[in-house]
């Protein structure tokens, strides 16, 4: 199967028409037809998209619509935000030739996202910290900013070329999807606020450094299924304990009672 096929193009909250034909044609010309929009803007003219599309009018009528980022990305086993700015958990971005051969690796296996922000500010924070990888265009210090059309033409025309050279591993568990991927987040996140290993302001913080550990490298349902069964038992272990602190201190509050009863008992007689 040819990889390419699983490939998901993102676009969140896109604002004009012809930006979105032109992705249209770049996505059609690297033969990736999978197209997903996120909370498009309501004003954006789809007249005009289809007359920028061309010859690539079928990948923009066969677009499927999103309410949210995670519900658009919520089956994929890997998705890749792209991002022109620096700052904190971005320093693992790499290229799209850098990412490409690891990139067709995943797709052979499932879905994969390819997510771009909207065309005045790109990605936020929040919407990054869904992705598992971090693509950085490379282009001058003196106007780093590409047209959202220019962006997925060069991240897609990379991935096409490695094509040529891909060659499908032998794979026995597949690549953890992103629902599942959350659902574990959202576990160890309960499991270190229980546990006190951060607090309510540097949660955000430390999950997302959490999140860039899990970001590094292959990550399988067979793994998240034993981080998760790691919280699911270390739950179990702290409810036991409190369980048994309490009788202890029941048992100490009754041996306690029973002793001054006896006093009293004593006092009366």
């Amino acid at each position: 199967m040819n990889p390419l096929r699983n490939i998901r193009v993102v676009l969140v909250r896109p604002t004009y028409g012809g930006n979105l034909g032109a992705v249209c044609r770049a996505m059609k010309n690297m033969d990736i037809t999978r197209l997903a929009l996120v909370q498009p803007n309501p004003t954006l003219n789809f007249s005009e998209a289809q007359q920028m599309s061309m010859h690539a009018l079928d990948v923009l009528e066969s677009r499927e619509q999103f309410d949210s980022l995670e519900a658009a990305v919520k089956d994929c086993q890997r998705v890749y935000g792209t991002t022109a700015r620096k700052g904190l958990y971005r320093s693992h971005c790499k290229s799209p030739r850098e990412w490409a051969p690891e990139l067709l690796v995943e797709a052979a296996a499932g879905d994969v996202a390819l997510v771009f922000g909207t065309e005045d500010s790109g990605l936020t924070n929040e919407e990054l910290a869904m992705c598992t990888n971090v693509i950085r265009i490379p282009s001058s210090t003196w106007y780093s900013s590409l047209n959202i059309a220019q962006a997925v033409l060069i991240c897609c025309y990379e991935i096409f070329l490695a094509n040529e050279h891909y060659e499908a591993p032998q794979e026995h568990h597949p690549e953890a999807p992103h629902v599942m991927r959350e659902r574990m987040f959202t576990m160890w996140h309960g499991l270190m606020k229980d546990v006190g290993f951060f607090d309510d302001d540097t949660s955000e913080h430390m999950m997302m450094a959490f999140r860039r550990i899990f970001a590094r490298g292959k990550f399988s349902v067979a793994d998240a299924n034993i981080m998760m069964g790691v919280v699911r038992q270390v739950q179990w272990k702290l409810k036991k304990t409190e369980v048994g602190e309490r009788k202890a201190e029941d048992g100490e509050q009754n041996a306690e009672d029973k002793e001054q009863r006896a006093e009293d008992k004593k006092k009366k007689t």
